[in-house]
């Protein structure tokens, strides 16, 4: 068995998951598995993984489930896996060919530490800029909340956990609602677990139109319990800094009257009720606003 599992959700990217496969032939290391989820695609992605498996150049599994959201084929993935670490790659993104040699030598260095959920790696743009910023402190150890939430380090980075940690946090699924942000599960380790926060690349992006990252707040309105849970685990961690939580105050007020919650419960379910009172109003604005913008398009 491989020590890393590369785990891809997708849903029509047939086109775009050469680029992926062809970077995963060209790996320094081979010491891993290749895992696909299809999430319910109608485009042949089907025929092209098949077409891989025949080559046997790499170690492949395919999974196909009808479409219910990326979440859903992460959790369905998760639970097949049997390596020590997964690593999350979207179907539209690729590696640098010394990704798994470097997450594996960081394992390696790291992988004996108490409490340790994982590593942070950097993402970068193909043209080799980071994707919105390094870490302030390379290998600094310490929980996601700390290091990226209060410490302001916005955009996406290329997590990696270790597989049987991950298996205890399940993203939440709720009936009908296909997009469940990652940060919920992260959020949820955040505390009883840390990372390593490495200033290495082992990922490239190109957020592409489409994308999950580029489809925006219409696709959140149309999955407002699970943007409403997303805030409401924020508001609840003590250490979420003042700041983050003025923000998912709003966010927790807004998408829980799209969710159809009604004020009380929302008030009753979190611990900040003078932050609730000061938020109310700008947030029953902006809901109001974002109804009539984004609901109906």
């Amino acid at each position: 068995m491989s020590a890393l599992t590369i785990i891809t959700p997708t849903y029509n990217r047939a086109d775009f998951l050469p680029k992926l496969y062809e970077s995963l032939l060209r790996q320094t290391n081979p010491d891993f598995d290749w895992m696909i989820v299809d999430d319910g695609s109608s485009d042949g992605t089907s025929g092209l993984i098949d077409s891989y498996r025949q080559e046997k150049k790499i170690r492949i599994s395919y999974e196909r489930q009808a479409n219910a959201g990326k979440h859903t084929a992460l959790n369905r993935g998760i639970e097949k896996i049997g390596s020590e670490l997964t690593f999350i790659v979207d179907s539209d993104d690729y590696l640098p060919e010394n990704a798994v040699e470097t997450i594996l030598f960081y394992h390696e260095k790291y992988k004996h530490t108490p409490n340790l959920c994982g590593y942070s790696f950097l993402r970068c743009h193909g043209d080799g800029r980071v994707n919105t910023a390094y870490f302030p402190e390379d290998e600094k150890i310490d929980t996601y909340l700390h290091v990226r939430i209060n410490g302001n380090i916005g955009g996406d980075k290329a997590e990696v956990f270790f597989t049987d940690i991950l298996k205890k946090y399940p993203f939440p699924v709720f009936e009908g609602e296909k997009y469940m942000p990652e940060d919920v599960v992260w959020m949820r380790m955040s505390g009883p677990y840390q990372m390593v926060h490495i200033n290495q690349n082992v990922y490239i992006c190109d957020y592409l139109e489409g994308g999950l990252t580029n489809t925006g707040r219409r696709m959140k309105i149309r999955s407002p319990k699970g943007m409403t849970l997303r805030a409401k685990i924020y508001l609840e961690n003590p250490e979420t800094c003042l700041k983050v939580k003025i923000k998912m105050m709003l966010l927790y007020i807004i998408y829980g009257h799209f969710a159809g919650y009604e004020g009380k419960r929302l008030m009753s379910q979190i611990p900040d009720k003078l932050l609730y009172a000061l938020c109310l109003l700008p947030a029953l604005l902006l809901y109001k606003n974002w109804q009539g913008k984004y609901r109906e398009e």
